[in-house]
């Protein structure tokens, strides 16, 4: 559909990353018209592929896809759109200091048998494990995809979420409730020296785990990443997913563009968002920062909870304890990125010579859990640790499309980084940054430093005034028991509405949080709808 200037827009999504096309999509599809306005010049959020020299292409920000959820990838047909993931196969593999290198094979049976080679005993336990893992993700798999109970027995509403929860855990044990509540709140290093004996098999769980989020293993509630991280993805509702994005990642949020199109959404890049106009207590318009003004019925915001309700909307349009408790969210991203390219392909040492290229793709750096605890200790204080913990990924052996022959591509996801320094700012800091990631790599693949044609820094700061991440946040949000489920974004508000009538939080700011994979978007779409069909918008406009 077509609009004037003068015309109301039934929905405008503020924020083109993947949930806020993946709402938009979802709202179009169900007859509203539909609005999307993105900052940058293109759509994508932190999901993107852009060029970082020239014919090189690099997935800039997100790199993995593990949990892109089914139902998106189906109901919108993503397929259709250009979406191919093929299964990261192994689905993680760690080299050690002393040449050894570890993967963990798809095929349970086969990391069985690697596991083995390691510890007889660890590799028995891994499978005892990871039956007690898989049963209890699952447990949590029917929340990932709906709106969390609001804990409020003052109404009947609140006393059937409260039911609906119930129903969820129907035939779980009391073990079983012990185990969950176990790893909601207890430190993986502590899972881990429990049930392992082996510290490099313990390196190679923690090498899954606490991606982007503060604490080093052995802090409470970091155990949670052995649960989160076996939730479905793709299109096959695999446990544990992992995938390499054809295109890279942006393919998933183009895909995702194309059809939200296909639908009738309207996409307006190089459109930054000022400010939310509120009238009578509820969602007005959106005043872009050229000073044009866009009215809708309803406005779903992308954006993280900090930029929306501390930036984006007036303050007197809000209740003092709902700004408190968004004041008080842990942001503070602890997360970097460096892309290279690189005039020959990384060798890793200790790596098979028959290996295929996919077995070549993917290595974490991060040699004991006592590191990973100390180099968080470090950066918690806002020091630039000397060692980093490496996420690599040679992208472009999984998909040689991304660079010319003869070039390869080497994305970098670091941790742990401080957003906010101790001495300096990250503008000083940024190349001293790129320099101690490649020195870390080089200790296990030795040729990639002479290897370096083009390199790409994003620090927590670039990630903030770049991709419009707060603090850097890549979640939007820690991902901490206090702010996930009905905590998320703040508690009283989890099921997407916001106290601003017609307004929601559609990003990953929302339940269930961050990663890849458009939960957030499309339970934020169903639930305005949800409220759209009982009428609460007629009047508006």
């Amino acid at each position: 559909m077509k609009h004037s200037a003068n015309s109301v827009y039934d929905a405008i999504i503020v924020g083109g990353g993947h949930n806020g096309l993946t709402a938009a999509a979802y709202l179009a599809r169900a007859g509203l018209s539909t609005l999307v306005l993105e900052r940058r010049e293109i759509v994508g959020g932190s999901c993107v592929t852009e060029e970082i020299a020239p014919g090189c292409r690099a997935s800039t920000t997100s790199y993995i896809a593990s949990m892109l959820r089914p139902e998106v990838l189906t109901e919108l047909r993503l397929a259709d759109y250009g979406l191919r993931m093929i299964p990261c196969d192994p689905a993680i593999q760690v080299p050690f200091p002393d040449g050894h290198v570890v993967p963990w094979w798809v095929d349970r049976e086969r990391a069985k048998a690697e596991f083995g080679k390691i510890s007889k005993h660890d590799a028995v336990r891994f499978v005892e494990i990871d039956d007690k893992l898989r049963k209890l993700a699952r447990y949590l798999q029917p929340f990932f995809m709906e709106p969390p109970p609001e804990i409020d027995l003052s109404s009947m509403a609140h006393w059937s979420d409260l039911f609906r929860l119930g129903k969820r855990f129907r035939g779980i044990s009391s073990t079983e409730i012990a185990q969950l509540i176990s790893f909601l709140t207890g430190s993986l290093g502590e899972f881990l020296d429990h049930n392992y004996e082996s510290e490099k098999m313990k390196t190679i769980f923690l090498a899954n785990n606490v991606y982007g989020k503060h604490g080093g293993p052995y802090q409470p509630g970091t155990a949670i990443g052995l649960l989160f991280h076996l939730l479905s993805g793709g299109e096959h509702e695999s446990q544990g997913f992992y995938g390499h994005v054809i295109g890279g990642m942006g393919t998933i949020t183009q895909a995702l563009a194309a059809a939200g199109k296909k639908f009738g959404v309207e996409i307006r890049t190089s459109a930054s968002v000022k400010q939310i106009e509120v009238r009578n207590g509820r969602a007005y318009s959106v005043a872009l920062e050229d000073g044009s003004e866009v009215r809708a019925r309803m406005i779903l915001s992308n954006a993280d909870p900090k930029r929306t309700f501390l930036n984006m909307v007036t303050a007197r349009d809000l209740p003092e304890d709902f700004l408190f408790a968004v004041r008080g969210i842990k942001m503070d991203g602890p997360c970097a990125k460096v892309n290279l390219v690189l005039a020959e392909e990384p060798r890793f040492t200790g790596t098979s010579p028959q290996a295929s290229p996919l077995e070549r793709t993917f290595y974490t750096l991060v040699p004991s859990l006592e590191f990973a605890e100390r180099c968080y200790d470090i950066a918690k204080f806002g020091e630039i640790p000397q060692e980093l913990w490496v996420d690599c990924v040679v992208s472009s052996n999984a998909d040689s499309s991304l660079a010319p022959s003869g070039n390869h591509i080497l994305t970098c996801f670091v941790q742990y980084v401080p957003y906010k320094l101790r001495e300096g700012n990250w503008d000083e800091k940024r190349e001293m940054l790129g320099d101690r990631v490649v020195k870390k790599i080089n200790e296990y693949a030795p040729n990639v430093s002479g290897a370096i044609v083009a390199r790409q820094v994003l620090t927590p700061l670039d990630l903030e005034r770049t991709y419009g991440l707060t603090e850097g946040n890549i979640f939007h949000g820690d991902l901490r028991l206090e702010q996930l489920f009905f905590m998320r974004p703040v508690p009283g508000w989890a099921q997407y509405r916001t106290p601003i009538h017609g307004l929601y939080l559609c990003g990953a700011g929302a339940h269930p949080g961050g990663g890849v994979t458009g939960a957030p978007g499309r339970n934020a779409a169903q639930q305005a709808l949800r409220d759209w069909n009982k009428g609460w918008f007629k009047a508006a406009g």
